[in-house]
Formats: C-alpha cells, structure tokens, sequence
C-alpha cells in the first residue's frame, strides 16, 4: 500500500509543438509546486491536427521528439513522474504511433505503450474519423511499476474495451488509466459513466487527463480531467474544458478495501456462449 498526490493536466494542444510544450510545463510545474509527484497530461500532448499531411510535417520519431526530450528532462529536474498520456511519433514502417510514456524521476523512460483500439467511427453529428488510416496500433497491455504501485496504461478509445483494463487489474494494477482527446459529442454522453464503470468493476483509482476546447484543427473535445476511486466515486475533477490542472490524493489502501468489498477479481469464473452453432468457448 502507498499514497501519493497525482495531477492531472488538462491541455488544449494545437499544431505547434513548441507552445503546447510551454502550455505543458507551465502547468505541470505548477501542479509540482503543490505536492504532486505523479503528473499526467492527455492524449495526443505534443501536436493535434486532424491532416495526415500536417501532422506527418510536425512529427519525428521519438529519438527526435522535442515533447518528449523536454518531459524527461523536467521530469528530472522536478523529481517527479510524468506520464504523457500520448504523441505522435513516427514508426519505422511509415505509419505514426500513438505513444504513452512514464518518465521516472531520473528522466529515463520508464514504460512506453502504444494504443490498442482505434477511433474508426462516423457520429451521428457528422463527425466522422479513421485513426487506423494514420496510426499503427499497439498489440499490448502494458503495466508501470511507480512508487512500487502498478499502474496501468490505456489511451482515450481503449477505456470502451473492459478486458485490458480487468487484464491489469488480475495483474495486480491498482491504478489504471485513460488520458484523452474525447469529442465533446462522446464525452458529455459517456466520459464520467466509462471511467467509473472500469473503477468499481476492478476496485482501482482510474486517472485520466483530458484534451479540451475547440482545437486549432476545428476538432471539439470535452475536458473533464478527472480522479475517479476505486468504489466509482469522483475525487476530482476539472469542471469545465481550459487548460488547467486538478489534484487528488492517491492511497491505494482503498483498491485494497474495494476488492475485498466486492471480489470481483476473484469470484471471476470461465464460462461458455450456447449459440446456433453450438457451444462457444468465452473468457471473462
């Protein structure tokens, strides 16, 4: 068990690199100077722009990642964790990733995972999108160990997949996570109910920064950073979608109660789908 003060940081990233940079730091020293040690910020942190064209003329790959050199070496120097929610960086089959990182205090690269599950959707307000035609998705879940706590790392989209999610949790994840550029359309519908579903379901903290605002792209995202408990309550919450930051208190005691509360994870059993074509096997 072990407590810790995360934040999470709320951008509204545009097509220049360098001011979403700024905008970033700025914000997660001031979130340091108030005691957090762990500090998210949202998807897709370095550069959001809706061409390919765009996007693939503001990229590198991550060796030349101008965001990710500046977390690390702020990481560093305010001896904190810094997990990017995302970027944008080049792979090497020509494809772009769509990349989280954990930078430890040390400024080395803790973890590092690549979203699963794709934003391939037409919404009925017209929007419409492909990720899949830019990004090439990850193949695994992946787990951080921070403050000898597992941490678990998803992006946006995968909070609507349960199973990698209750992946992390059997592995032991007390804390799980799905920083995001949600649309302003999907997130006043389903952001606050997907993120303590996947809370009360695996008795764990689920932490998410999120992008916000209308975008330099003409994209709308809904905001609404927030700190969720492992028994689905809301700790903490940024109200409204402007940059900002918002604080919680992390004490994984709780994720402990919760599971003990209602074992889910244990009470879990296999079972079988009875269909037309006779009797499929399923897993939880």
């Amino acid at each position: 068990m072990a407590f810790f003060r995360a934040a999470c940081i709320q951008l509204r990233s545009g097509k220049t690199v360098s001011e979403n940079i700024a905008v970033a730091e700025t914000l997660i020293r001031s979130a340091a100077g108030k005691g957090a040690s762990y500090l998210q910020t949202p998807e897709m942190s370095n550069v959001l722009v809706r061409s390919r064209e765009e996007l693939l003329d503001r990229i590198a790959d991550e060796d030349g990642d101008p965001f990710l050199a500046r977390m690390r070496a702020l990481a560093a120097e305010l001896e904190v964790f810094i997990h990017i929610g995302s970027i944008a960086v080049l792979s090497d089959n020509g494809k772009v990733a769509n990349r989280a990182f954990v930078i430890e205090p040390a400024g080395a690269i803790l973890a590092r995972y690549d979203k699963i599950h794709m934003f391939d959707v037409d919404l009925p307000n017209g929007e419409s999108w492909r990720e899949s035609a830019t990004y090439e998705p990850g193949t695994q879940t992946v787990i951080a160990d921070l403050f000898g706590i597992k941490v678990g790392m998803a992006v946006c989209y995968d909070i609507r997949f349960p199973a990698i999610f209750r992946t992390q949790a059997r592995a032991g994840a007390e804390v799980l996570t799905a920083p995001a550029a949600f649309t302003r359309q999907t997130g006043r519908a389903h952001w606050h109910v997907l993120q303590r579903a996947r809370a009360i379901e695996n008795g764990a903290f689920v932490i998410s920064a999120a992008q916000g605002g209308t975008h330099e792209d003409g994209r709308e995202t809904f905001g609404h950073s927030l700190v969720v408990d492992p028994w689905g309550e809301i700790l903490a919450e940024l109200d409204h979608d402007e940059p900002g930051y918002v604080l919680a208190e992390i004490d994984t005691a709780m994720a402990v109660k919760a599971r003990q509360r209602i074992p889910a994870i244990a009470n879990e059993r296999d079972f079988v789908c009875a269909t037309a074509d006779g009797l499929k096997e399923m897993t939880a």
